[in-house]
């Protein structure tokens, strides 16, 4: 007879067993083949409706992904390897959805034969490690200061993306973006943070083509008083502050009782003085710019004005740190404290200019800059949004190359050295794990399988023909050319990536951290969805109106095991 189990009836409901592995998987399967389509240059588009009722037109499956509204937890977790993917490297979010659930839909039959979901992980995981093992042994080392070569590489990793139409326009711009802002560690290594020192602004109007990377920052600001200041400084002394240039406020309400008439003239020249002597001390420093983050009042653009000194005010603190980086000048928190070395001085031009129906101040031509900002232009916000989204991927993958300059062959030529190899390695792993382990190679296939797919040609005719060229671990640059779906050289020599990208060929290549975080994030987020038995919710379901609160009832263990963990 089976032990009684206390069970909170309609607020705790369990799953466990076969049948939750079952879900898991098939919940990953349908998130894996909403974005399958999305992989490769000939891939498609996908149409959403936001929470705000806007409308997203993209490819990238990060973004897709985002506007999804999933119940099932096993569902949300995959998705969330999407976002890891996008915030770890930038690139592959796709394949790493593709990847984990291939992985997943393998190991279904072994569950079906009752293998412990234990044994499978430990196949995987000694697969993720031989895996590995065949990147390094086929990455080759590129040099970064090669543009050619880098530029080569960032026009491949976003061919997959809608702007790859426009040619090398958005792989220069990234390139040259992460160029500016990089900062030398020693040692070799270089430190690339695209979020705080490069800014996308978004400027509808004008064609693409007028996108570019400014040496400097722009912001959407105008001076105090437009009539008075300068618009355009050549050379200009800049100053940054974080503080009022306005009396100070009483936090609370304050009350000032005054019985001569005489008083309130005092009170007034009071703070008209403390104003004027903190445009003194930053006059004496002989700025052309002052930049506050706060207010700035009446009277200090008056003095201000009078001393040919333009004055921008509630700047945000985004911009302000990114000004201080692009023209050397040092944030101040009191006028009092300000010293020559705080002033900015490496902007070779300060200029407000009105594009469209919006001034803008830009802070460019800076001698040494460590911050920019990227221009882009176009037709509409739609298209301005889709081009910001590859952009930032390129970028990522520009700051990749940058931090661990390794390339891999793309085009799905990787996965199917790694699926040979491993298919030749499990035949000397001895036991039970032996046939997850072979399992997981076959797995890699789904990659090169999918480009095939969306490039609409025969995929069982073009797979069987490149499992025949990678049979002996050789040829590992065959792979698919993902816009006409020929099996090609993927350009195995530096000589030939050179020759390539002179004649126009096309060349399909992967940064080295790409494809192992891709490897090292679906093999395990597959492991981990595996060893997940119970599912237990704590979610109440919503009584009618009057009733009262559920008693506790008590069943057996066989009926807790049948309840389902979605309502009908």
């Amino acid at each position: 007879m089976n032990a009684p189990v206390l069970v909170l009836k309609d607020s705790l409901k369990r799953e466990s067993g076969t049948k939750v592995h079952h879900g898991n998987i098939q919940a990953s399967k349908v998130v894996a083949d909403v974005i399958r389509t999305t992989l490769g240059p000939r891939s498609m588009l996908k149409m959403l409706l936001d929470a705000g009722g806007g409308i997203i037109v993209t490819n990238d499956g990060n973004a897709i992904l985002r506007e999804l509204d999933v119940a099932h937890p096993a569902a949300k977790s995959m998705i969330e390897l999407s976002r890891t993917q996008d915030e770890e490297v930038g690139d592959g979010t796709t394949s790493v959805i593709v990847l984990a659930g291939e992985m997943l839909h393998v190991a279904e039959a072994f569950i079906e034969k009752s293998y412990h979901p234990t044994v499978i992980c430990r196949a995987y995981i000694k697969a993720l490690e031989d895996a590995i093992a065949v990147l390094d042994k086929i990455a080759m080392s590129i040099d970064v200061n090669d543009r050619e070569t880098v530029l080569g590489l960032v026009k491949s990793c976003i061919g997959t993306k809608f702007t790859s139409q426009f040619g090398d326009l958005i792989a220069d711009l990234a390139i040259d973006a992460t160029t500016i802002v990089g900062v030398d560690l020693g040692q070799g290594l270089r430190e690339v943070d695209i979020k705080k020192y490069i800014k996308v602004e978004k400027v509808p109007g004008g064609q693409l083509e007028d996108s570019k990377v400014l040496r400097g920052v722009m912001f959407n600001k105008d001076v105090v008083a437009p009539g008075k200041m300068k618009r355009k400084i050549v050379n200009p002394r800049i100053i940054l502050l974080d503080c009022p240039l306005e009396y100070k406020k009483g936090e609370n309400q304050t009350n000032a009782e005054l019985v001569r008439e005489e008083d309130w003239e005092v009170l007034l020249k009071l703070e008209e003085e403390y104003i004027e002597n903190i445009c003194v001390q930053i006059l004496k420093f002989k700025p052309d710019l002052v930049i506050t983050e706060k207010g700035l009042s009446d009277l200090a653009c008056h003095y201000f004005s009078k001393a040919g000194v333009s004055a921008i005010r509630r700047l945000r603190k985004t911009d302000n740190n990114r000004i201080a980086k692009a023209c050397g000048a040092v944030i101040v928190n009191r006028p009092d404290e300000l010293q020559e070395s705080d002033v900015g001085t490496g902007a070779g031009l300060f200029e407000v200019k009105k594009i469209g129906d919006d001034f803008f101040a830009f802070v460019v031509d800076c001698k040494e800059p460590k911050a920019c900002t990227v221009l882009l232009r176009g037709p509409s916000k739609d298209l301005l949004n889709e081009v910001e989204r590859n952009l930032q991927d390129a970028m990522s993958v520009s700051r990749n190359i940058i931090k661990n300059p390794k390339l891999v062959p793309g085009g799905g030529a990787t996965e199917l050295t790694v699926s040979a190899t491993l298919k030749q390695k499990s035949a000397t792993i001895e036991g039970i794990e032996k046939w997850p382990y072979e399992a997981a190679a076959i797995a890699f296939e789904a990659i090169p399988r999918t480009l095939a797919q969306n490039c609409g040609v025969n995929v069982i005719r073009t797979m069987t023909a490149l499992q025949g060229k990678h049979a002996n671990g050789e040829n590992a640059w065959t792979g698919i050319d993902g816009n006409t779906g020929a099996i090609a050289d993927m350009k195995e020599s530096k000589v030939r990536i050179k020759k390539a990208l002179l004649c126009g060929e096309s060349i399909i290549w992967d940064a080295y951290n790409v494809k192992a975080q891709t490897f090292k994030t679906a093999i395990e987020a597959a492991c981990m969805l595996l060893r997940i038995d119970d599912i237990v919710s704590g979610i109440k379901k919503k009584q009618a109106p009057g009733a009262g609160p559920s008693k506790p009832t008590i069943e057996t263990e066989g009926d807790a095991d049948n309840e389902q963990i979605l309502p009908d």
